[in-house]
């Protein structure tokens, strides 16, 4: 049986814990997207923890669903970088700079962070980097579920403004569609400019 993330890295600490964790650092267009979520462990229902997973394992119906669940049973902040931030400070900052900004979107103030990745964003509490967090640690998980549905339904929306690219379904990644239109269509106000292929566009088109 495959190993779920659970509460043993929380459980090294006391005080209030929140896990963090970043969607959309490969994309070609679209912000960056951070989400700081603390789950009150005394109200999440058993049958919902065992629901949490890594979002990338998860169906996009099923992060709906606990994207709707996490909001009711923990605390939740969410936060964005936008293109434009993505291409002057680097994605990598943009990253680091989302999850600061959604920890500090938290009503309540935790004593750790737990962080996916092994990047320390600057917040003003003990950090604890986990790699593959959102495979390990529930609250990772949550955040990271809270982030994926957020910026897919992000994408989406735009996408009904720009619907040559595919958006909605590979949301902003250098699919052959999305490659393919921006080649033919050119770049749009979402595409990150210091991205590879997006660079090179704007350059056949100067």
């Amino acid at each position: 049986m495959l190993k779920k993330p659970d509460f043993s890295f929380e459980d090294q600490y006391t005080g209030i814990i929140c896990g963090i964790d970043e969607v959309g650092r490969g994309p070609l267009a679209g912000p960056v997207v951070a989400a700081a979520v603390v789950i009150r462990r005394d109200v999440m229902p058993a049958d919902i923890l065992d629901q949490i997973n890594d979002s990338k394992k998860l169906t996009a119906k099923k992060r709906d669903y606990l994207f709707s669940k996490i909001h009711e049973f923990a605390d939740v902040s969410i936060a964005e970088c936008s293109v434009a931030e993505i291409d002057k400070i680097n994605i990598l900052q943009a990253s680091l700079r989302a999850m600061a900004q959604a920890y500090s979107g938290l009503k309540i103030r935790p004593a750790v962070a737990l962080v996916d990745g092994n990047q320390k964003p600057k917040l003003s509490c003990k950090i604890e980097t986990i790699v593959k967090g959102d495979s390990r640690s529930l609250s990772i998980a949550a955040a990271s579920i809270v982030a994926k549905h957020y910026r897919d339904e992000l994408m989406v929306r735009i996408a009904n403004d720009f619907p040559h690219y595919g958006w909605e379904s590979n949301a902003g990644y250098g699919t052959a569609r999305h490659l393919a239109a921006l080649e033919l269509h050119g770049v749009t106000p979402h595409h990150r400019r210091s991205f590879e292929p997006v660079a090179q566009r704007l350059l056949k088109a100067v």
